[in-house]
């Protein structure tokens, strides 16, 4: 009976010591609440929460393809979490450890996109440069605003639809919202790394 007291004597004397330790030595936590919330169009769960930039420090970001999640890092804190639209079947997103090599505010692809004739109004969608064409048309990239280039082939993070949050959807490239591709892209330069994950 006695050790049972005294052990429950030592751990309000532990708990009551913890409220008087020095900040170094007690557990710390910081309870963020959302500065951003998108919510999608077509259910009342957000795309993405946007917590801050938290303490000045350099970003990296995590793409979960499985979750079609990406998590945005500061200083290993979590500042920010978004849906993520990543390649469809045939058109696979590479997965692996990356750093951000270039970044267009405006970019167009090179590869996707339509054809539209002379007056603009598009002959074919979903066209692929080289493969597709039409009499009297031109290809006209699609557009992939706050681009940032991952590989040298062609796949990156830039705002775009989100048709099915969790779902893919894109040809390889990481899409995002675009109030979130702005926020990225304007804290995220270039060497940010990127991790991509199954």
């Amino acid at each position: 009976m006695n050790i049972a007291r005294l052990t429950l004597a030592a751990l309000a004397g532990c708990t009551l010591c913890a409220c008087q330790m020095p900040t170094s030595f007690a557990r710390q936590e910081v309870i963020r609440r959302p500065l951003l919330i998108q919510p999608a169009d077509s259910s009342s769960s957000p795309l993405y929460v946007w917590h801050g930039l938290g303490e000045p420090g350099p970003v990296r970001v995590t793409i979960d393809l499985s979750e079609q999640k990406a998590y945005i890092f500061r200083n290993s804190e979590n500042v920010a979490w978004s849906y993520v639209a990543t390649g469809r079947s045939g058109h696979r997103t590479p997965t692996g450890s990356f750093v951000i090599s270039e970044k267009v505010v405006n970019k167009r692809s090179n590869k996707y996109g339509s054809i539209v004739d002379a007056s603009g109004d598009v002959i074919r969608s979903n066209a692929t440069a080289g493969v597709h064409s039409a009499p009297g048309g031109k290809f006209q990239g699609a557009k992939m605003p706050y681009w940032m280039r991952l590989t040298g082939d062609g796949v990156g993070m830039h705002a775009g639809p989100i048709p099915n949050p969790g779902s893919p959807a894109s040809h390889g490239c990481i899409r995002l919202p675009y109030d979130m591709a702005q926020r990225l892209y304007d804290v995220a330069p270039s060497g940010t790394r990127v991790t991509i994950v199954p």
